[in-house]
């Protein structure tokens, strides 16, 4: 008997902050539509990984690089070497020096390389493995007291270390030998490094919104750890962590008593910005709290800071703000930004539109900087000369991050990023009152993208990244040393493989510190020294810097001694725990139990958006639509360009009926947010309920490319395949919405009509068993296709009784007319048993 596939209604996806508070939950997988991003195979090549090593035959030392300088406080590095020899089984390491002291000799068994400690608290992430040449690595670290000696006797010339291979130790002849050199320099890097420690787990694609700087899902933040390390410590000392907030760029003044660090990105509007006095216990108190937003303009856009920086003498804080005046520009109309499932390079963010301003913490006042602040132009990324007297920032001709043609980039480097290449250029700060700007030139009309500068502490030199398109980390990007007056800029001898960036001098100006994703994509801490002449050292890394699968960025030094700080206090983020809280509720799907967090969430913190629209969505959850509404309408009076919100307040809207309304909704988030993938399923789904099939079929495909593993797309777009006869395709694509979401009830219920209308009853089966198992045996619609299926399956005692279960919830629920029919149902089930069980007595006689 062929079935007809008859539609179910499916609930539109609502959105919560981050991966979480979402009433249907994506799961793992992909479609055909996104193999091009996601199948390893096609990973472009500029995203591979490459080596750091070079490889000739024979032995090879990687560790240390020939010319490699050590700082004279730093702790016994690791050395590492490759022998192609099969027949070596261990190794001389001399130490011979320039200055003629009797030579070190040590035999080593050459250990593997091991990877490094993992970080077991995290979930989600891509497991760290060694590169081909660290695999085959031997290793061997001197202890503390060897390696004293060795520094002692490399200073005033440089020491040869020579690896030879033997058989055995008794054989005089070896097998493979190699020598590098290294000295140990005279200049002591002589001060701590504050960084970042973070996870890289992409957030899921229905999270993201263009114009919010988000690395990580909103889960992950409180995984964050901000470290200081004393390189003379075999460990860095965790200053924070645990902030359910994306602390980002931080920066010290050069006396090294005033810290500024974001607190809080523009995902929540206000910029919170904190200036905080550096001590043993610094404190981010309110006390200490600038709102960028406070200083928004009348009818204009909530302003938030970008990549601010601290004045050397502490008083002043320069960023880059939204064009005075401009009134209706939105962050997303100033503020490029890309998200990636490659977990290396997962978000890119440059600003097309903006001017520097500064604020000073004695008259707490943000207010434009003459000369930098053309519309005409986007003037962003300023750091400061170390006297305080000028600043060297990227300009490039202000444009649109999102042209009417853009089409969504899908990797880092990807020819569909708005292109943008910044110019360096030099202005005086002249006490606020600015100056007329100089190009600098070597780092400007190059043809590339010249940013993030940092000038050395002697005033000499600018270091600055240069990379095709966009801003610091980028898989291309090398750091450049040109004259702090301009002239032929030339790329640091310390350059990776791939991304150098992150960059940060030692107080006194000998020693660089920065971040590559050389040799792995986990992003590595590394030091270098800068001699008079401007020339780079082999990079040494900071080992010991972070977990394997986890990364270091925003290296800063800061000028302080030996146990100056001992952690940070953040009583001023009390907010962001009642928020973590909430947070971990709605991502157990405990919705009752959530809706009072969230208010304690927004209680504490009224003029933030966020906690109104999650509260909504646990609210929708847990049946209360039109307290859900509410919440949605106090969420987007505080910020009414989130694309979340409008794509939920539309969801809801959708369940009560009111399709013209959630229409409206849903396409403004789509406005705000042409990625919002969820946005446009449900927009698919809302124009399939009103008619518009074609427009729907438009929709659904477009917003399966942006987010293919989400359930709901696939299944709403198989049953509509379904309904047009297509039942292949349709299950197909009911097939990746079950494999998406295997406890929805829904989904296994729409495969197994399409199977039972293409009249594959035994696939059917386990799908609608399933069904009806998620559903508790509730469910009398399910009951009845069941029962019809075991009946196409010769089994008709087993849909006598299903058929039988679901009449008794039907006769419960007043339903007459199903209930009329599951009595003609039982009928003929009865008919069919009896006459298959005479034709079986027949065939026995």
């Amino acid at each position: 008997m062929k079935r007809e596939l008859v539609a179910a209604a499916a609930i539109l996806v609502a959105m919560g902050a981050g991966v979480t508070g979402k009433v249907v939950t994506a799961a793992g997988g992909q479609s055909p539509q996104s193999a091009e991003i996601t199948d390893p195979s096609v990973i472009p090549e500029h995203l591979r990984p490459v080596s750091m090593f070079t490889t000739r035959p024979g032995l090879n030392i990687d560790i240390p690089a020939n010319d490699t300088i050590y700082p004279p406080d730093i702790i016994p590095p690791q050395f590492a070497w490759r022998d192609d020899s099969p027949v070596a089984t261990v190794w001389r390491i001399e130490i011979v020096y320039g200055e003629h002291s009797r030579p070190l000799k040590v035999w080593s068994n050459g250990e593997k390389m091991q990877l490094g400690p993992l970080d077991e608290t995290l979930k989600g992430y891509v497991p760290p493995t060694l590169t081909p040449e660290q695999a085959a690595a031997h290793t061997w670290r001197p202890d503390p007291k060897t390696w004293e000696e060795i520094k002692k006797h490399s200073v005033s010339a440089p020491a040869t270390v020579i690896i030879t291979g033997f058989a055995s130790q008794k054989d005089k002849e070896p097998v493979s030998h190699a020598q590098a050199t290294i000295q140990t320099s005279r200049d002591p890097v002589g001060a701590p490094i504050f960084y970042r420690d973070v996870p890289l787990i992409p957030p899921e694609p229905e999270s993201v919104q263009r114009g919010v700087i988000k690395p990580l899902p909103d889960s992950v933040l409180p995984k964050i750890k901000w470290e200081l390390r004393y390189i003379n410590q075999p460990q860095s000392k965790v200053m924070m962590t645990n902030l359910p907030t994306c602390g980002n760029c931080h920066s010290f003044s050069r006396d090294g008593k005033t810290m500024g660090i974001d607190v809080d990105g523009p995902a929540n509007d206000k910029g919170l910005y904190a200036m905080v006095p550096v001590q043993k216990v610094p404190t981010i108190s309110n006390d200490y709290l600038i709102r960028w937003s406070a200083f928004s303009e009348e009818n204009g856009q909530k302003r938030f800071g970008f990549m601010s920086q601290v004045s050397p003498d502490g008083k002043y804080v320069v960023n880059s703000i939204d064009v005075p005046h401009e009134h209706g520009k939105r962050v997303l109309d100033r503020l490029y930004n890309g998200f990636y499932w490659f977990y290396g390079f997962g978000q890119v963010f440059y600003p097309t539109r903006g001017v520097l301003a500064w604020y000073s913490k004695e008259s707490g006042k943000l207010q434009p900087l003459p000369g930098a602040d053309d519309p005409n132009y986007v003037q962003t990324s300023a750091f400061w000369s170390p006297d305080g007297k000028y600043l060297i920032y990227s300009r490039a001709k202000a444009r649109d991050p999102y042209p009417s043609d853009y089409k969504r980039s899908m990797y880092a480097n990807d020819p569909s990023e708005t292109q943008i290449q910044y110019d360096l250029y030099k202005i005086p700060f002249n006490n606020g009152k600015g100056g007329t700007p100089e190009r600098v030139i070597g780092a400007s009309e190059n043809g590339m993208s010249n940013n993030f500068p940092k000038v050395s502490p002697d005033g000499k030199w600018i270091v600055f990244v240069e990379c095709k398109n966009g801003l610091l980390m980028r898989p291309d990007s090398k750091l450049y040393i040109v004259p702090f007056e301009g002239g032929v800029a030339r790329p640091l001898e310390s350059n990776l493989p791939t991304m150098n960036s992150w960059h940060t001098f030692s107080p006194n100006g000998k020693w660089l510190a920065f971040s590559s994703k050389s040799p792995s994509f986990y992003t590595h801490l590394y030091l270098t020294h800068i001699d008079d002449q401007g020339h780079a050292s082999p990079p040494v890394l900071v080992e010991n810097a972070t977990a394997s699968n986890r990364a270091v960025n925003i290296p800063e030094f800061v000028n302080v001694g030996a146990d100056a700080m001992d952690h940070i206090e953040t009583p001023a983020i009390d907010f962001y725990r009642e928020f973590d809280q909430a947070q971990q509720l709605q991502d157990m799907h405990k919705y009752a139990e959530a809706v009072p967090a969230w208010k304690i969430a927004s209680a504490k913190d009224p003029t933030d958006a966020r906690p109104y629209n999650n509260m909504g969505v646990a609210l929708a959850a847990t049946g209360k639509p039109e307290d859900a509404i509410e919440q949605y309408k106090k969420s987007l009076e505080l910020n009414p360009d989130s694309s979340q919100t409008h794509n939920n307040f539309g969801s809801v809207l959708a369940e009560l009926g009111r399709d013209d309304e959630a229409m409206a909704q849903i396409r403004k988030a789509i406005e705000l947010n042409p990625d919002n993938g969820v946005a446009h399923i449900n927009l698919g789904h809302l124009l399939e309920v009103t008619g518009h099939r074609e427009e729907a079929i438009a929709e659904l495909t477009t917003g399966i490319n942006l987010v293919p593993k989400n359930s709901d797309g696939h299944n709403v777009y198989g049953v509509i395949l379904a309904r047009e006869g297509k039942l292949d395709e349709a299950i197909v694509e009911l097939q990746k919405a079950v494999e998406f979401a295997p406890r929805s009830a829904e989904c296994h219920y729409n495969l197994g009509r399409a199977y039972a209308a293409n009249n594959r009853f035994a696939d059917a089966q386990p799908q609608l068993e399933q069904a009806a198992a998620l559903t508790g045996g509730r469910e009398p619609v399910i009951l009845q296709m069941l029962a019809g299926v075991y009946s196409d399956n010769g089994k008709y005692q087993q849909a006598i009784a299903t058929a039988q279960q679901a009449l008794d919830i039907a006769v419960q629920q007043q339903n007459i007319e199903l209930t009329n029919a599951l009595r003609g149902n039982i009928a003929l089930y009865q008919r069919q048993a009896q006459q298959a069980s005479t034709i079986d007595s027949g065939q026995k006689n």
